[in-house]
């Protein structure tokens, strides 16, 4: 079994490679079509036209256009992403800074959206046919229409400023400091014996989370019921209600079973999303993750930042893409066979 995943693991790195090639080509060929001068971001006010060219030329900005690429390109290989025109600092530790959070993020509300969207489906299904199935029906799609941005700033005027019960703003605290260790806030809690500061960084992750989560599960509802609703009638199905099995030992051992499968590969679609949902998110919850930080870039045309930061969201997308795979061929053997 191990060799057989091993290799699909294999061939599909070998897909993403060039993929990942063609996303940096791409970025960095339409920032380059910006008509806007990054240069204009480093420069004080009464810069000569001379020390402007001069920088110019430091920055590699008068070669032409492949070579401007292959030189930035090499030294991402290397593990250089280059230097934050507006933050003066090297890109790598940018990123560094920032992507821990948004993946404490990101799996938070994978989390939630997973733990929603399954008992959502098992339950729509359940009220199939019955007074039940039309509500269920109005709530997913009611959910579906409403953006994350918007159930963000629903979650902040219902739960921080109408009842002030959950923090939405920042990660912690202003009175709280935790050493940092691996960068992930809560695991660094966790390992200082902080109990505290963990509960604190974890509700200030818990509305960001949810709003994300919100724009995700109801998709995962709808395809679990329809997938549900499909091996429903299968023959397996029929006969273990012949054998007087109950209705709930029949979905949950043979139906979920069967039908989790196809939820499961738009999970990985719908979390590869999660990602760009994070844009407009931490912008509203003042949360200091990727997602901040490429509002930031962008407001500030720093185009290095731009460039990091958008390669390593593709390389977040292709990787939860591959894992999603990988369970699928875990758990089902006949995709192996096929692959």
């Amino acid at each position: 079994m191990s060799g057989g995943i091993f290799g699909v693991a294999l061939r599909r790195i070998g897909v993403s490679l060039p993929l990942i090639f063609l996303v940096s080509v791409l970025v960095f060929v339409v920032l380059r079509l910006i008509p806007s001068d990054p240069i204009a971001m480093s420069v004080p006010p009464n810069a000569t036209r001379d020390e402007i060219e001069a920088l110019r030329k430091e920055m590699g900005l008068t070669l032409p256009i492949y070579e401007q690429f292959g030189i930035w390109f090499g030294k991402v290989i290397s593990g250089e992403f280059g230097r934050s025109i507006a933050f003066a600092q090297p890109v790598a530790r940018l990123i560094g800074q920032s992507l821990p959070a948004t993946i404490e993020l990101v799996l938070l509300a994978a989390i939630f959206a997973t733990i929603i969207g399954l008992s959502g489906g098992l339950l729509m299904y359940r009220l199939s046919g019955g007074r039940g199935e039309a509500a269920t029906d109005f709530a997913s799609t009611l959910i579906m229409s409403i953006p994350e941005f918007l159930w963000a700033i629903f979650f902040i005027l219902l739960f921080g400023v109408a009842l002030n019960i959950l923090p939405f703003t920042g990660r912690l605290d202003a009175n709280i400091t935790v050493d940092k260790i691996t960068g992930f806030l809560l695991i660094d809690t966790l390992i200082q014996g902080r109990f505290g500061a963990f509960g604190n960084a974890l509700a200030h992750m818990l509305l960001p989370a949810m709003a994300l989560a919100f724009g995700t599960a109801p998709l995962l509802m709808r395809v679990l019921r329809s997938s549900l609703m499909e091996v429903g009638n299968e023959d397996y199905m029929t006969m273990a209600r012949l054998r007087g099995f109950p209705e709930r030992q029949i979905l949950v051992r043979h139906a979920f079973k069967n039908a989790f499968l196809p939820t499961l590969n738009l999970m990985g679609v719908q979390f590869s999303f999660l990602f760009g949902g994070t844009l407009l998110v931490e912008v509203i919850y003042s949360y200091p993750g990727l997602g901040s930080l490429m509002v930031q870039a962008v407001a500030n045309t720093d185009l290095p930042v731009i460039q990091g930061v958008s390669l390593v969201y593709a390389v977040a997308v292709l990787l939860i893409n591959l894992g999603v795979d990988l369970v699928a061929l875990i758990l089902n053997p006949k995709l192996r066979i096929a692959k």
